[in-house]
């Protein structure tokens, strides 16, 4: 049970855009369902959308205090975590956040205000890892792509589990994350890590490491 008037408008509102239509469904609609006047609405909520994206001013100001604390050692750590604050924050919504992205995903208006929300992430990492690689070789490119690896990482797990695909979301981001940060650092050079089960003898030492450079030369 909605325990404020901000939380009973949200759910009033997503109970009558789920029943009739986001367009179908006006202020005065929600406001009469939840039994407050226009005025309490517009002092909680700028527009009717805005009830879909009620924290997200919020959350990325977090992600931005993050971001600020991260030190040169720390940079990799301080991307993790600030995009497990985003992560953190649907999780906490849990089925309002499932609501959201059917509406989203059903309604185009809606789709194009949430890519806008996404990209005004994206250009908030950005900021961060530009000013992090300033004076490093391509330090612009790879800021770009550290930037949009991160949001790349982090959507495609959350849509995941946001689809029912997956129960195990924080497991999902953990084993996505290092793939999104590989542009962080400068080495350009290739590592090639093969992993044995057993203690072979040192011929097949070096049969498995000739097969894995073999097939390292084939991309």
């Amino acid at each position: 049970m909605a325990s404020t008037t901000r939380e009973r408008l949200i759910t009033t509102a997503f109970d009558l855009f789920e029943a009739q239509g986001f367009d179908a469904t006006t202020v005065d609609q929600i406001t009469t369902a939840a039994g407050v006047g226009r005025t309490t609405f517009f002092r909680t909520f700028r527009t009717k959308e805005d009830v879909l994206f009620p924290h997200h001013d919020e959350v990325l100001a977090k992600v931005g205090a993050r971001l600020e604390t991260a030190a040169p050692a720390t940079r990799a750590v301080a991307l993790h975590e600030a995009a497990r604050i985003v992560l953190d924050h649907y999780i906490a919504e849990g089925e309002v956040a499932r609501r959201r992205y059917r509406l989203t995903s059903s309604v185009p208006a809606l789709r194009e205000r949430e890519i806008s929300s996404v990209e005004r992430y994206r250009r908030l990492f950005s900021l961060h890892v530009t000013r992090w690689l300033e004076g490093e070789p391509d330090g612009a490119l790879r800021a770009e792509l550290t930037a949009t690896a991160v949001i790349t990482a982090h959507n495609h797990v959350l849509r995941r589990w946001l689809r029912g695909a997956t129960t195990d979301l924080l497991q999902d981001f953990d084993r996505a994350m290092p793939f999104a940060l590989r542009t962080l650092t400068s080495e350009t050079g290739g590592h090639t890590v093969v992993v044995v089960s057993s203690a072979p003898s040192v011929e097949g030492v070096v049969a498995d490491v000739r097969r894995a450079l073999e097939g390292q030369s084939c991309g």
